[in-house]
């Protein structure tokens, strides 16, 4: 498809610009003032990622406890190690690909540091492609930039690269013909690969193709552009000279995201993903029907997106913030409420209180609270269905009644819509404790609690087993209650009911379901130990996760008109558990780091090629035991909802009392 075919080389672009930063400056490491990014780039602008202040953001990230963590002395051991290794292995070798030192362009990058992707004329056709722009300001560092460049052309030369030399308005640029196998080596092996796109039926078709592009770098002032475009360098000159060009600045979605996030922040992000999704919807294209053989199941394309509700999305924009408390992430999605359907209708859920209430326990590790009305998302839900494909609503409704006449078999008077559908709530808390033991399994699958909001939880809870009941003994493993302080507690074979449905019967599946109601919640999980911890929450014997010292002031932060979603999360505690689990596997085992690493992440999750790379860089072994750093780990909270305007998402990271002032 073009489309595919566009993002495959637009992405190969961003790798190469993003190559190139890297060869001038690692990741860790008296003209003109040029302009923000915002009035720099271009008004159509599809996706941006900006440092504003690139010495501003080195300074924010100096403060943070994970670099003081990284400046211990207790993790020098690992440092170095890590250290060595990335320039044995990266640095050393990128040097040599492209015959070049970086300790000459380490202070080049003093002001803005942006990678944005530009429309340019793309409508998603072949042959299109969207521009990649990389800006970097050197601020009073423009002469040493200009020197590195004028090297750097004449090391092209020297290699045979065909180049030829183009002004834009009275600033020379090189343009520079590239291929994919111009990309480094070393690039090669820490980035992800793309896989060639090639014409089904080509004579070719078992060989690889080299695709050749072109690349535009100079310098406008002490600003460094590399791009793919000519045109979109040209209206970035434009800017910088005091053209007319309309700006991304004038552009009016990304002025409601600027005033709400972007202020003073070090870091932030924008995509314009009503653009994008536009060009992907007049893509898709329409299937041709066979009307000799109609199929009643096929859906359109756009009609997925539409009834989802994607065809509502404006853009989204994000932004990292610091402050003497922490540090906060912020995401912004537009989404109008007056447009908003499907998917979206579903996240914006309720307004409601949605801090732990006082029966969650204060020893848990993870606490999710969300305010989403039951009865209202099964409505919205059965509209989706029924926008993308009236058969596939049919097809559910059979599913619904066959097990409704089943449960009717033991109890006559049951009715699924009611005593299931009827009796959900406005409610959905779910929380975690500490791993019982560092087995790989046991950190995937920490105990576990969910508890589901009702009205009327007692008769949800019934319903529940009239239906699982029969699901179960179709199993031939038939469902279990008891009685724990005057309440009912079911227990349910999830193992035996999931293999019929082909699921695997491996020991990763939990062995039962057990579930029971009480203070307006259905308690599921599958350790009985935390049912019964559960119902015995009401005797008022705990001390509550929401009289943890400074949670309240933290989640104030994250909280407020609108909000529907907060959660929190004790990164002691699971920081704990992970690492020590690291040093264990690493230890006892023999295996590399990165091994071990990949036994905790939950299966069906494979990493990506990039950072499989990476994974004989880290001897988690030479880690200090966790108590030596404890103190620079502490709690994190998070808070969503959503308003007339869209949705949005407060992350906020505490600064531990350990590390604070330090």
């Amino acid at each position: 498809m073009p489309y595919v075919h566009t993002i495959r080389h637009t992405w190969a672009r961003s790798r190469f610009c993003l190559g190139l930063v890297t060869a001038l400056l690692p990741v860790f490491g008296g003209h003109a003032a040029i302009p923000l990014p915002e009035k720099l780039l271009p008004d159509d602008t599809l996706f941006m990622v900006t440092a504003p202040d690139f010495a501003k953001l080195r300074a924010a990230w100096d403060k943070l406890p994970q670099r003081q963590l990284w400046n211990d002395p207790a993790m020098k051991p690992f440092r170095e190690n890590f250290v060595n290794k990335w320039n044995e292995e990266f640095i050393k070798p990128l040097e040599r690909d492209l015959d070049i030192k970086h300790e000459d362009y380490t202070s080049l990058f003093q002001g803005q540091l942006t990678l944005a992707v530009t429309q340019n004329g793309w409508q998603g056709e072949q042959g299109q492609s969207p521009g990649v722009l990389l800006l970097m300001d050197a601020k009073d560092k423009s002469e040493q930039l200009k020197k590195n460049l004028a090297s750097l052309r004449k090391k092209w030369v020297d290699a045979g690269k065909q180049l030829k030399t183009q002004k834009i308005r009275d600033y020379d640029f090189t343009i520079l013909t590239i291929s994919t196998n111009d990309i480094p080596k070393t690039l090669r092996k820490f980035f992800p690969k793309s896989s060639e796109v090639r014409e089904l039926g080509s004579e070719d078709d078992s060989k690889t193709k080299e695709t050749t592009d072109q690349l535009v770098v100079g310098q406008v002032e002490s600003l460094l552009v590399v791009s793919s475009s000519l045109e979109s360098v040209e209206k970035v000159a434009a800017r910088v000279s005091g053209g007319a060009v309309p700006p991304l600045a004038d552009v009016a979605s990304f002025q409601t995201d600027q005033a709400a996030l972007f202020r003073d922040a070090p870091l932030y992000g924008w995509l314009n993903l009503k653009t994008c999704i536009d060009v992907l919807t007049r893509n898709l294209g329409e299937k041709k029907e066979n009307p000799d053989a109609p199929n009643p199941f096929d859906v359109k394309p756009a009609k997925v997106l539409g009834a989802i509700g994607i065809n509502g999305l404006k853009s989204i924009a994000f932004s990292v913030q610091q402050s003497n408390d922490g540090t906060m992430f912020q995401v912004s999605i537009d989404v109008p409420e007056s447009s908003r359907q499907g998917l979206f209708k579903i996240l914006a859920g309720e307004q409601r209180e949605s801090r732990p209430p006082p029966f969650v326990p204060a020893d848990v590790v993870k606490f999710q609270r969300w305010r989403i009305d039951g009865q209202k998302t099964w409505e919205t839900l059965q509209k989706m269905v029924n926008d993308i494909s009236p058969q596939w609503m049919n097809g559910i409704n059979f599913l619904i009644e066959t097990a409704n006449t089943a449960a009717k078999q033991k109890d006559p008077g049951f009715d699924l819509k009611r005593n299931l559908i009827g009796n959900l709530g406005d409610d959905l808390i779910t929380y975690e404790k500490t791993p019982k033991g560092t087995s790989s399994a046991e950190l995937r699958s920490p105990p576990s609690l969910v508890l589901l909001g009702s009205p009327n939880a007692e008769s949800l809870a019934s319903g529940l087993r009239s239906v699982l009941s029969y699901a179960s003994q179709e199993s031939g493993s038939p469902s279990e209650e008891r009685e724990f302080l005057g309440r009912k507690i079911y227990s349910v074979s999830l193992k035996a009911m999931m293999v019929p449905l082909g699921a695997s019967s491996s020991a990763s599946v939990p062995q039962t379901l057990s579930y029971a109601a009480s203070g307006g919640y259905v308690a599921f999980s599958s350790d009985p130990a935390l049912v019964e911890e559960y119902l015995r929450s009401s005797e008022g014997q705990r001390t509550a996760l929401r009289e943890k010292a400074g949670l309240s002031e933290a989640a104030q932060k994250v909280t407020g008109p609108g909000s529907n979603l907060f959660g929190y999360e004790n990164e002691v505690e699971t920081t704990r558990a992970l690492l020590e689990a690291l040093r264990k596997h690493t230890s006892s085992s023999g295996n590399s780091a990165a091994g071990a690493a990949a036994n905790m992440v939950p299966s069906g999750l494979n990493l990506p090629a990039s950072i499989q790379s990476f994974k004989d860089l880290m001897d988690f072994s030479l880690l200090p035991g966790f108590d030596t750093i404890a103190k620079y780990f502490y709690f994190s909270v998070y808070g969503g909802g959503g308003n007339v305007d869209g949705l949005s998402l407060k992350l906020f990271f505490p600064i531990p009392p350990g590390v604070k002032g330090s």
